[in-house]
């Protein structure tokens, strides 16, 4: 995989040099406050090891969606106050609503080696999306290095990440990436066998391309969530009210043919958890996957099921996870996920979290701790998984 040839923070030194730096600080925020940090720590040792080499550091990163347009609610004002926390060095602020204005440029020029300035939130500018060239030249004549560290956006080419590389000459990956790059490339790529998937989450179809690719590299192929309703009405049997996405019967059939012929197992629950409401006040019952009666939806894997996933897992070396098992949100319905993540936490095999609601999970139900790797991009990690090409990972120098 051409991704894990690429140049990192190991490979450069940027004394006396300007370094770009592409962190991904898209933080909770509520009335001005961090809510979770979890990002910016995960930032520190790629700055502190620029920091260390004496080169001129000048952060930038997105934050939500301000759509092209100042919003002083979705400024990374407050970032910087927490990073000079952090670092227990000053961050210097440029508060420029065109982001490379005035304050950066002034900022840019008066530093020395060793000092930090964060930019201010990339998409208040439009052509940030759009990978715009204007844009991407303003970002480039700020630095002489490129470091892109910010692995949940590495899915989309955007000016700071993508666009950007165009006109530096050196242009590496961080420490997050190439961690990212590691643990996701390696697992589908050169896993230790027997490697286990656990797909999870609502829909079959926005994990199409994933369950095709997974099935030419996985011993054992796990499906619960929303999306294995489709699964089960497309082998005859009865959902109820259950999710159902009848456009993708037939793939759901193509995929169970496909996983016989590759020799993979593929394991899809045998009973459910049904309510007959979505809601974490409705009646409930443990009832056969295939037998859900009418008015009643699947809102979690049974506990029969639970245990044939726990097992499934005991004799892995290679674990992907990505989806909870359930509306795992609603405390009724949360035990799928709980034995998935229980079990991911006692077993010795490489244990991968892609990102978003398993993340969440994990993290929720105080198992990060016991992963081997829980990935900083849920979309990112999906188009990984796909074996896609990532922009923001191709657009690094190959070493």
């Amino acid at each position: 995989m051409a991704a894990l040839n690429k140049k990192t923070v190991d490979d450069i030194n940027v004394k006396d040099k300007r370094v770009l730096v592409r962190c991904d600080f898209n933080v909770p925020l509520q009335d001005g406050k961090i809510t979770d940090e979890t990002r910016i720590v995960a930032a520190l040792p790629t700055i502190k090891k620029l920091i260390a080499d004496g080169g001129k550091v000048i952060l930038c990163s997105h934050l939500g969606k301000p759509k092209g347009e100042p919003k002083p609610e979705l400024s990374l004002a407050p970032v910087a106050v927490r990073l000079s926390e952090l670092l227990g060095q000053e961050v210097k602020f440029a508060a420029d609503p065109e982001v490379v204005g005035p304050n950066a440029k002034a900022a840019v020029e008066a530093m020395k080696d060793g000092d930090v300035v964060l930019l201010e939130n990339t998409r208040y500018r439009a052509e940030e999306t759009k990978n715009g060239e204007e844009f991407s030249k303003e970002l480039a004549s700020l630095c002489d290095v490129f470091v892109n560290d910010a692995f949940g956006t590495a899915h989309r080419a955007h000016c700071s990440n993508v666009g950007v590389t165009k006109y530096v000459d050196i242009a590496v990956v961080g420490y997050l990436m190439e961690k990212e790059i590691k643990f996701l490339g390696n697992a589908v790529e050169n896993p230790e066998r027997p490697f286990v998937a656990i797909l999870g989450g609502s829909k079959v179809s926005s994990k199409i391309s994933v369950i095709n690719n997974l099935l030419e590299k996985v011993d054992t192929l796990i499906i619960g969530g929303g999306m294995c309703y489709t699964f089960t009405k497309a082998q005859g049997g009865n959902v109820g009210n259950s999710l159902l996405e009848e456009d993708y019967l037939q793939y759901a059939l193509d995929m169970v043919k496909k996983a016989e012929e590759k020799g993979v197992k593929l394991l899809l629950p045998v009973d459910a958890v049904a309510a007959d409401a979505f809601s974490n006040d409705a009646n409930t019952k443990v009832v056969a996957q295939n037998e859900i009666p009418d008015g009643w939806m699947g809102l979690d894997i049974g506990p029969k099921t639970a245990e044939m996933f726990a097992d499934a897992v005991k004799s892995a070396k290679t674990v992907v996870w990505n989806g909870p098992m359930g509306c795992f949100e609603m405390s009724k319905f949360a035990d799928g996920t709980k034995a998935v993540a229980e079990a991911l936490a006692n077993t010795d095999a490489v244990t991968i979290i892609g990102g978003g609601d398993s993340a969440a999970a994990v993290n929720q139900l105080g198992y990060g701790d016991k992963m081997t790797h829980i990935s900083t991009g849920g979309g990112a990690s999906l188009e990984f998984l796909e074996g896609k090409e990532l922009p923001g990972v191709a657009a690094a120098n190959d070493k």
